[in-house]
């Protein structure tokens, strides 16, 4: 990709990972992903985080293309996660007389990563670095989404680099900026990108919101998705909802089935949903649908609905894979429903009776559980297991 300018003297610096399928190795990436990195060429030139190790020889051209002959004062690290720190031993080769700027957590994953640094400035809250025109300052975010995460914001332009926050999954397809974009194609793919990689720890979001909201900022420049330059209050006022826990009404229901029989039972109960005037239902095979989408769509809606048969005396493996990862995320504020069946022992409904007491969600009605096919007397308790669902959400 080519390098673009921010303003006239920063530039930013993406990669396009088309060839990725999976992200960290977990999430289903079909759109692909960016890596970002940004340079301020001023009196001193500061590098802001790096990309992802198979695009360092790119890089690197393009670092030499903006800048000749002349070197890199500092290296600014907002996070240290391999997919922005994967060229920083090239970098420090090429320049070595480097500082890295970092917290003071930042350098122990530095030297577990890559090497015992030479050069490095430790810097902390309100910490302000001048470059000559510009001067950056630091705010630490731990734990959106690591311990050592910070910002960098850059009080000239009024730029903030943000690391992992704000960023997306999605590569960038010529357009760089928000307003090049059509943005409809980002709404699940930020979302995604936010609820698989930083939905665990929304109450740190919060507080890294709060703590930012007094500077002014002008442009985002994450280090995955857009940089935001004109619709700044689309990215931020989806962080405030998502990592709030605000949730719209509708019902997520995942059910894993052999043959049939658990599947007939979801569908018994979303009919019903309808019927009741519940319009964002989506149901989803767990054997099908990786939990990556099912989780995106746990952070939207306030009603999850979980079927399982038992298997091997406990619950059907890809449902359990699948709330085995929303505890792990640990989302608030839902209402829960169980059922399930069975053919000569049980273990699928005993085993989500135990995620309930783990999640703390609202049980709204009884587990419902079948032996076998589903027979009229069950029949009617998933209605009412339904109508309970609808119940808890009209209320609101």
């Amino acid at each position: 990709m080519q390098y673009v300018n921010l303003s006239e003297d920063i530039y930013f610096l993406g990669y396009n990972d088309r060839r990725t399928h999976l992200f960290e190795n977990i999430w289903p990436i079909p759109h692909g992903i960016s890596y970002n990195s940004y340079i301020i060429v001023d009196e001193k030139i500061a590098l802001i985080d790096t990309v992802e190790r198979s695009f360092i020889d790119e890089y690197l051209e393009s670092i030499e293309e903006i800048i000749g002959d002349r070197k890199i004062d500092y290296l600014v690290i907002n996070h240290m996660e391999p997919d922005h720190s994967g060229a920083l031993r090239a970098i420090v080769q090429k320049y070595p007389e480097i500082t890295l700027v970092g917290n003071k957590k930042t350098f122990g994953f530095v030297e577990n990563f890559y090497m015992e640094p030479e050069h490095l400035l430790m810097v902390h809250d309100d910490y302000v670095l001048e470059l000559g025109k510009h001067r950056l300052q630091f705010q630490t975010i731990p734990m959106v989404h690591w311990p050592e995460t910070m910002v960098t914001y850059e009080e000239t332009q009024k730029i903030l680099f943000s690391g992992d926050a704000f960023g997306s999954f999605g590569t960038l397809d010529g357009g760089i900026f928000d307003d090049e974009i059509n943005l409809d194609f980002y709404e699940e793919e930020s979302m995604r990108y936010f609820t698989n990689i930083v939905g665990k720890y929304c109450p740190h979001t919060q507080r890294a919101l709060k703590k930012l909201a007094p500077f002014e900022i002008k442009m985002i420049g994450a280090t995955h998705g857009p940089v935001w330059r004109t619709n700044l209050d689309w990215i931020l006022s989806r962080y405030e909802k998502w990592s709030s826990y605000t949730l719209d009404d509708g019902v997520v229901i995942v059910f894993g089935s052999m043959y049939g029989h658990t599947e007939k039972m979801a569908e018994v109960i979303a009919r019903r949903l309808a019927e009741r005037g519940i319009k964002n239902i989506r149901i989803y095979d767990a054997s099908k649908t990786h939990a990556s989408y099912i989780v995106n769509d746990v952070f939207k809606y306030k009603g999850f609905i979980v079927g399982s048969p038992a298997y091997n005396n406990t619950l059907f493996p890809n449902v359990e894979s699948v709330i085995s990862t929303i505890e792990h995320l640990a989302p608030k504020n839902h209402y829960l429903g169980i059922f399930g069946n069975f053919s000569w022992n049980g273990g699928g409904v005993k085993n989500l009776k135990l995620f309930a007491e783990r999640i703390k969600w609202e049980l709204v009605y009884d587990p419902v559980e079948e032996k076998g096919t589903l027979k009229k007397d069950n029949k009617e308790q998933l209605l009412k297991l339904a109508d309970a669902m609808a119940d808890k959400l009209q209320a609101e």
